[in-house]
């Protein structure tokens, strides 16, 4: 017999027993399903994520201030710090959780001589805001941001229509507002370039628009086109608070130069807080891509539960697909004992049992596959990414399937090559 004939016999004894057959796969497809499924999932967040943090290029940072640590249950201070002096421990507590105030960022603005370094104060404002104009308005999600003249480079934003922030206008916050490519386009929706020099209420206070922003893709996590930013001076105007931290953003012309740029925006920034020598530093300093790196580690947790799920369900699957190769070798012994009467070898036999178990581990992991894909690309449409397909988990799935068939086929097609043929014959 050959391979050829072996693998149409398989076939054949695999769709002669649909039920069992079905049974079977999708026990094997659940597994592979859960896995394909997730990682599909995380995948399309990462691709989301990275899209999110892609606004500041890998030669920037920001710098935000560290709030301080709540303690439930009493305590206070840390124990192991007891021996530590009454004064440091005043004088941590005054300087930690201490917001970045307005006088902050300026004073680090100015003092800041990275060479060819870029500085950037920025404000958030409300969420949520509409903006209209005499005909018509938005729905209630726009972000408003308050920026100095390098917020659009610092950002990764790029005008379209218009100009920039002049350092007067920010200095005296003058109403004129920069508008993204979906707010243009909802208020102006014939041609946006018609937005310039027009004058629009963001939070009932008329702005006059002075550019419109090129649509740089969104994600889930920040529409970039869904903005309206205006000059710092008018959103703290606006919204600012005595608790308001405004956010600081640095960029170098050249990546390399990063850590320097890190470690001397630390140098600056310190006398500015009123830290002392042995204080430690009471903000962050981010790099733009350590921040999607942390929250990827973070996924990938995610990632290995799934394996896990995934590699206990295979487990089941391959015993139960063990079960239904011996119950076949049972139901069948008068067919194995015909075929070596007719000069079948042991050979043969058991190829034929190991191919019929490599058929449903892979019709299961086919099945698995694809509504891993389908529905996982579901959530990569809720993210706003394209379609993901993660190719090196498919293999995988295929490899981990074929060698679970043939574990499981192994035992089965043995026993039924070492059947005595005039036994089998006999068999009732």
């Amino acid at each position: 017999m050959t391979n050829k004939d072996s693998l149409a016999l398989s076939w054949k004894n695999v769709r002669g027993n649909r039920l069992r057959t079905a049974i079977t796969v999708i026990i094997m497809a659940l597994g592979i399903f859960a896995l394909i499924l997730i990682i599909t999932a995380i995948k399309a967040a990462t691709n989301s994520l990275t899209s999110s943090f892609s606004t500041m290029g890998a030669n920037a940072f920001s710098i935000r201030f560290k709030e301080r640590n709540v303690r439930f249950g009493g305590g206070g201070e840390n124990r192991s710090g007891a021996t530590k002096t009454k004064k440091n421990s005043r004088q941590r507590k005054s300087t930690t959780g201490i917001p970045i105030s307005y006088e902050d960022a300026r004073m680090f603005k100015e003092r800041y001589n990275f060479p060819s370094a870029k500085v950037g104060i920025a404000l958030r404002g409300n969420g949520g805001i509409v903006v209209n104009n005499s005909r018509r308005k938005t729905n209630p999600e726009i972000s408003t941001y308050g920026g100095d003249e390098n917020y659009l480079e610092l950002n990764g934003y790029v005008i379209e229509y218009g100009r920039n922030f002049t350092p007067a206008e920010i200095a005296s916050g003058t109403n004129v507002c920069i508008l993204g490519q979906a707010v243009a386009a909802t208020l102006f929706p014939d041609n946006v370039q018609k937005a310039i020099d027009a004058v629009v209420n963001v939070d009932h206070v008329p702005f006059r628009v002075i550019a419109v922003l090129e649509d740089k893709g969104s994600s889930a996590f920040f529409n970039t086109s869904k903005v309206a930013i205006l000059p710092l001076t008018s959103v703290r105007r606006m919204y600012a608070t005595a608790s308001t931290s405004y956010n600081i953003a640095v960029m170098v012309p050249d990546i390399k130069m990063i850590d320097m740029a890190t470690g001397e925006a630390s140098g600056t920034f310190r006398p500015i807080r009123k830290l002392n020598v042995k204080d430690e530093d009471n903000f962050y300093i981010d790099k733009s891509d350590s921040i999607a790196e942390t929250l990827l580690k973070n996924l990938s947790f995610l990632e290995i539960g799934t394996i896990g799920i995934a590699f206990i369900t295979l487990i089941g699957a391959a015993i139960g697909l063990m079960n239904i190769m011996l119950v076949a070798v049972s139901e069948r012994t008068k067919e194995i004992g015909l075929a070596k009467a007719l000069g079948c070898t042991a050979k043969d036999i058991r190829a034929q049992f190991l191919y019929e178990s490599v058929f449903i581990s892979l019709m299961g992991a086919a099945a698995g596959i694809v509504a891993g894909i389908l529905v996982g690309n579901l959530v990569a449409l809720l993210l706003n990414t394209g379609f993901v397909v993660p190719w090196g988990w498919v293999i995988a799935a295929i490899v981990v399937c074929t060698v679970v068939g043939l574990a499981a086929g192994i035992y089965p097609a043995y026993k039924a090559a070492k059947l005595d043929p005039i036994v089998a014959l006999r068999y009732e």
